[in-house]
């Protein structure tokens, strides 16, 4: 029986050669995607940062200004002056400005994508949570069965006078337990199904685990590391970060430069006027002193950063890969040994020739069920850590 159980699960189920990954994972994906409320949330303060940027590049509006002067000692009319003016950067600021508003959209685009990240991997997770406890809730079933099949067969005995009352005691109890664990693995189920339809938007999620598929082989590290670096938008975003900030030394260039004022101005007084083109220029001793300065020395910083920190990344991740080989030739070596053993029936077969006690029988019996558990445990384990090694292809 021990046999044909991790056979079915760990054979059939999550065979090492399907060159299926996720199947039916991608759909539900999708859902939360669409329906979660933070992702909405956080959608639209973007879109209102993006036009809060570009309204940053906007002219100033123009001013107009009059004077009308009927007071005090004068032998002409009445003075009047009327000016209307509008002030602007220097033309190439414009330019400037709005290739650094472009460059900071971008980076909130991938400040979305690594949002969106942060709702759908914790989602991986819980799905492949339904699928452990979907498996391990078939063996405790089976293991219930069992229980209840040998706690008959002690009532028998029982009856025949053979054994104690102690014995049928114990037998019970034994049942009852696992009765016990299928109850906490429906309650466990139903929390994680609470959680996914949480963040699918309080829709409730349809999900089969006994159809999902997943190769739990993965390619060489170097190979994901270098999709990493491309796809991922936490090490993007630090890319992106400093392409800011040396579009931040352009600008501060361009600002340097003089502001232009142009108008019409109006001035006269009776039987006599005045009217012309307006212009002024800016003189920019203090304005700009130091900006370029601190821009570039920001630049210098994000560089400086974005190194320190994709080393940091790739020394995590490094060792992240380390644990999941590490975990996965463990968990080969447990299936391939435990596959090839029929221990619960030769167990079973001996109590019930009489060569075992009950209690005897049942803690050799938990030894071998214990094993099973751990390859189910190393299993689940082994998913989690590939979702979250490839958590930038989400």
């Amino acid at each position: 029986m021990l046999k044909n159980i991790v056979c079915a699960l760990c054979v059939c189920v999550f065979s090492f050669e399907a060159a299926a990954q996720s199947i039916g994972l991608m759909p539900i994906l999708q859902e939360i995607e669409q329906n979660n409320a933070s992702l909405k949330a956080f959608s639209s303060l973007l879109e209102s940062e993006r036009f809060l940027l570009k309204s940053g590049n906007n002219l100033p509006d123009p001013q107009a200004g009059a004077f009308y002067l009927p007071f005090g000692d004068h032998s002409t009319g009445d003075y009047s002056e009327f000016q209307i003016t509008q002030s602007f950067e220097f033309p190439t600021v414009y330019g400037a400005r709005n290739n650094l508003i472009e460059t900071q959209v971008s980076q909130n685009v991938l400040r979305y994508k690594l949002k969106r990240q942060e709702i759908l991997l914790p989602a991986v997770q819980l799905l492949h949570q339904l699928v452990f406890l979907d498996k391990k809730r078939i063996v405790v079933v089976e293991r219930t069965l069992q229980a209840k099949t040998v706690y008959t067969q002690l009532q028998k005995l029982f009856e025949l006078e053979q054994i104690g009352i102690l014995e049928v005691n114990k037998g019970k109890i034994a049942w009852v337990q696992e009765q016990f664990k299928i109850d906490q693995l429906d309650a466990d189920k139903k929390n994680i199904l609470l959680q996914l339809q949480s963040l699918n938007g309080g829709k409730e999620i349809q999900f089969d685990p006994s159809v999902f598929v997943e190769n739990l082989k993965i390619a060489p590290k170097d190979s994901i590391w270098a999709n990493k670096k491309y796809t991922d938008p936490e090490l993007l975003l630090l890319n992106q970060r400093e392409e800011v900030a040396k579009q931040q030394i352009k600008l501060s260039k361009n600002q340097i430069l003089p502001n232009l004022t142009a108008g019409y101005n109006y001035q006269g007084v009776a039987g006599s006027n005045y009217s012309g083109v307006y212009a002024g220029v800016s003189i920019p001793l203090w304005s700009g002193r130091n900006t370029v300065k601190a821009a570039e020395a920001q630049y210098q910083y994000q560089v400086s950063n974005s190194n320190a920190t994709q080393n940091l990344a790739f020394s995590e991740f490094s060792k992240q890969y380390n644990q999941y080989q590490i975990l996965l030739i463990k968990y080969t070596e447990y299936r391939q040994t435990l596959s090839g053993l029929e221990s619960d029936a030769l167990l079973k077969e001996a109590y019930e020739l009489g060569e075992f006690s009950f209690m005897e029988y049942y803690v050799e019996l938990q030894f071998y069920q214990k094993a099973l558990d751990l390859i189910l445990e190393m299993e689940n384990q082994l998913h989690l850590l590939k979702s979250d090694l490839l958590k930038h292809q989400l």
